[in-house]
């Protein structure tokens, strides 16, 4: 595929190679310490997602994908050696940029709606996972603050709240529709956990779409913006915000 097609890659002089280096491991390190996280250009936002899959995972699940450009209902079973997966793709409308958050979340809950009319699911509780490409600050897993909407996007209403809440909001405004909110991650960890599903020894997810990002997996004695030592977390990087100069 990639020799059809008509790019020309203009590849940077090595020490200008090694100068983005250095000044991503110095971001980086700012935005991991306590002290120095306010002035970091790489915010470093812990996920609180503590491992990647290890095989066990069974049962249905409901996914929520909002990005960019576009979003996507998923839902898929997981377990006895088999996955499968059923995707309803929805291009965000193009003034769905402008929305206000209540109508924007409420035009997301109408489509899981009738994806889920669509797939005879109407009425099933199964567990949401929502995949977020937005920077958030996380306290626990099924809760994102969103820091600032990136991509173009302009909501009002939705800055310095929980899209988790706002989420539940709009749900709530329709009779008897429930929704299991489990967790709410960003666009590259999900990127991770599903490419670990496959292969155990991947611990980092790359985004290169409408914007670009990534997160690993780091020790958790080096996050000094979560309390304890032990094990390991995700932590989404946030690298677009990269200062070079």
């Amino acid at each position: 595929m990639v020799p059809d097609c008509d790019v020309r890659f203009l590849l940077s002089h090595r020490e200008q190679l090694l100068e983005v280096k250095t000044r991503m491991s110095e971001a980086m390190l700012q935005g991991l310490s306590k002290q120095t996280h306010g002035q970091a250009s790489v915010q470093m936002l812990p996920t609180h997602v503590r491992s990647t899959p290890d095989g066990r995972e069974h049962g249905d699940y409901l996914a929520l994908d909002l990005g960019g450009s576009s979003f996507r209902v998923l839902v898929g079973v997981a377990g006895s050696n088999a996955t499968w997966e059923k995707t309803q793709c929805e291009h965000a409308p193009k003034d769905l940029h402008h929305f206000t958050g209540d109508n924007l979340f409420s035009h997301i809950v109408h489509c899981i709606l009738d994806f889920l009319e669509y797939m005879g699911m109407t009425g099933a509780s199964l567990p949401l996972g929502f995949t977020f490409s937005f920077p958030c600050r996380q306290s626990k897993l099924d809760q994102g603050i969103l820091l600032k909407w990136t991509k173009g996007f302009k909501a009002s209403g939705c800055e310095g709240q929980d899209i988790v809440m706002l989420l539940k909001e709009a749900v709530r405004q329709i009779r008897g529709f429930h929704l299991n909110f489990v967790a709410v991650v960003n666009d590259t960890v999900g990127t991770m956990m599903t490419c670990a599903h496959e292969d155990p020894e991947c611990e980092v997810g790359l985004i290169i779409g409408t914007g670009t990002n990534a997160c690993y997996m780091e020790e958790m004695h080096n996050i000094e913006l979560v309390e304890g030592n032990e094990g390991r977390m995700c932590v989404n990087m946030e690298w677009g915000a990269l200062k070079l100069n």
